[in-house]
């Protein structure tokens, strides 16, 4: 199967992170569902050629993409943020059992789930094993792994854990993507536009910003808004030399300090999250940061995607199929 024959249906898309990850890795959108007045604007924007329904996934009739090739989403991570209440089933913002009747009604050849690390917790062993057997009953194999955002060129913490299930021939093929080196440090990502209106500190800041930076959290409408995290992420921010307490609307000026105290803009935020720099956002800044800090970032869809396409393909390495599956403990893995 060559990857511009491969399509997909995406859930809970947002401003678009993991649907351009998926796209660069050759996988062709039929429909991308948000709910979101202006996170489905922004993907409009971008991709004014994709069928963007801005819908409640929870009423989405999806019986008319059977036999798409992937259904993937990022289904809302606050009923397993530890930054929550961590309600799990509990939370009416809890869409994996949607999503199941989503994988029921498309039975596509691979799903693509993602989430946050709180969902690896043994909190949720006896949950996750309930997803499994509804996978397993359908007749796919699975994977749950947890990986870090940095481990693919993206310049932040950003633990995502990825549940993959594909039906047994594909999945034969597929391993997870190998990490592919050091990212770059905040500094050298964003020196060019922390300069660009001529301050004349950004160079030696740039030196200060040695590292990678901590999650970035988008925050929700009813909690949250548009600064860059709790009080410890906060203290993350100031080691690397940034100001966390809100985003700025540009980049220091010219008449700026040497050592002056910057805050990111959104198009800073875009970059360290694994953005294009020509992808555009649409909404007010606040809406903006938060469709930015909620996103899948690109960087790690798109080496996911490919892993799944070579599985798809039938071109990954084969892996040995001695199921290890402890449903207790919900876990999948192929050893």
């Amino acid at each position: 199967m060559a990857h511009g024959e491969t399509t997909v249906l995406e859930i809970c898309a947002g401003a678009g992170g993991q649907s351009s990850g998926l796209e660069m890795a050759g996988f062709e959108h039929v429909c991308a569902v948000e709910i979101d007045s202006d996170a489905a604007a922004t993907l409009r924007l971008n991709r004014p050629y994709w069928d963007v329904a801005e819908a409640d996934v929870r009423e989405f009739d999806a019986s008319t993409y059977r036999g798409v090739t992937m259904l993937a989403g990022g289904v809302p991570c606050p009923p397993f943020s530890i930054a929550g209440k961590q309600l799990g089933p509990d939370d009416e913002r809890d869409l994996f059992p949607r999503a199941m009747e989503l994988v029921r009604q498309t039975r596509p050849e691979a799903v693509m789930l993602e989430n946050v690390k709180g969902l690896a917790s043994p909190r949720f062993d006896t949950y996750r094993a309930s997803l499994l057997r509804i996978l397993h009953s359908m007749g796919y194999e699975t994977d749950w792994k947890l990986l870090h955002a940095s481990w693919y060129g993206v310049p932040q913490l950003r633990p995502r854990f990825i549940l993959v299930a594909m039906k047994p021939r594909a999945f034969a093929h597929f391993q997870w993507p190998e990490p592919i080196g050091e990212p770059p440090t905040v500094g050298e990502t964003l020196l060019e536009h922390m300069a660009a209106n001529g301050w004349v500190g950004a160079q030696a800041w740039a030196e200060k910003a040695d590292g990678i930076a901590p999650t970035i959290v988008g925050g929700s409408k009813k909690h949250g808004g548009a600064d860059l995290g709790p009080t410890r992420s906060r203290r993350a921010w100031l080691e690397l030399g940034v100001d966390g307490r809100g985003v700025a609307d540009a980049p220091p000026s010219e008449e700026a300090p040497i050592d002056y105290l910057p805050r990111l803009t959104n198009r800073m935020v875009a970059l360290l999250q694994g953005f294009l720099p020509q992808w555009q956002f649409a909404g007010r800044k606040t809406s903006v940061y938060r469709q930015i800090g909620n996103a899948f970032p690109p960087p790690v869809a798109y080496h996911v995607g490919n892993a799944i396409q070579a599985a798809l393909a039938g071109t990954g390495r084969p892996r040995k199929m001695q199921p290890l599956f402890d449903l207790e403990a919900g876990t999948g893995t192929y050893g």
